[in-house]
């Protein structure tokens, strides 16, 4: 057994140890979806800070703590704040919280994030929903000893991002009248913003928007079996194309202001998606 295994199994135990709560869906709440907790129907909440073992997140608006609860009737799990690279932690410890959800009952995961639009079409806050990923500018979380229990050793990442939940989401979008887009996300490392001429790379790429977060997720959830979607909230334009300096007080606000409207979609995915099961 690796020491990914053991960890993992670890923090396992620990959770078990104060819920036998058994997802079927995990969500993780990105930039403007911190607050969405408040819909969930909690039956637990567990800081990770009481999980040993576990990474912290360390940065403003990610409240950092696992939510067991309902929506409307189907039993999830919440990440209330990821954990970044970007903060010092290793990408096995990116991904661990993910590998948990998934070993805790989760069929499906939802991955959001703020993000910065590439494409010009994509104004601040339009929601994009993540139809594939560029991982290559930041390390694989499989790097290393491979945890066989968890999945096999060169995984197939074809369709990391369920189609049947892509379409699903839209549908949700157009019952809902919130309009959405698909695009294609990329991860950089981070902290700082990308410069203009790093967007102008990722745009020759084929990217649509750049994030700090969320393509290693979807590689450790996708390792494991764990049907996934994304959904990113465009923040600003990115670096270079509108001409201002970028903040992270911009993104919270923008994030801020679509939230009502993110929430609302989130729950009609879960709504929608715990039928499947």
């Amino acid at each position: 057994m690796t020491n990914e295994e053991l960890r993992l199994k670890s923090c396992i135990e620990q959770i078990r140890a104060k819920t036998d709560f058994v997802p079927t869906i995990g969500i993780v709440l990105g930039s403007g979806l911190g607050e969405y907790g408040r819909k969930i129907f909690t039956e637990v909440e567990i800081p990770y800070s009481e999980i040993q073992g576990f990474p912290v997140s360390t940065v403003p608006g990610h409240a950092g703590r696992y939510l067991f609860g309902k929506v409307g009737e189907v039993p999830v799990v919440c990440m209330q704040g990821r954990v970044h690279s970007y903060e010092g932690y290793d990408m096995k410890d990116v991904v661990l919280p993910i590998r948990i959800m998934g070993e805790l009952g989760a069929k499906m995961i939802i991955l959001t994030n703020a993000a910065g639009g590439v494409n010009k079409d994509f104004a601040p806050g339009t929601l994009m929903v993540i139809e594939d990923q560029i991982s290559s500018f930041v390390r694989s979380p499989l790097i290393g000893a491979n945890p066989d229990s968890l999945g096999v050793r060169f995984p197939d990442m074809t369709e990391i991002y369920s189609q049947r939940m892509r379409k699903l989401i839209f549908e949700v979008g157009k019952e809902n009248d919130i309009p959405l887009y698909s695009g294609v996300y990329l991860q950089f490392s981070g902290p700082q913003y990308e410069t203009p001429a790093e967007i102008r790379m990722a745009r020759a790429l084929g990217a649509d928007a750049v994030g700090m977060s969320t393509c290693v997720e979807a590689i450790a959830a996708r390792h494991m079996g764990v049907e996934l979607c994304g959904i990113s909230c465009i923040t600003n334009y990115a670096a270079g194309i509108s001409g201002e300096c970028l903040s992270h007080e911009e993104v919270q606000n923008t994030a801020d202001e679509i939230s009502e409207k993110f929430e609302t979609l989130i729950t009609g995915i879960v709504e929608k998606a715990g039928k499947l099961w």
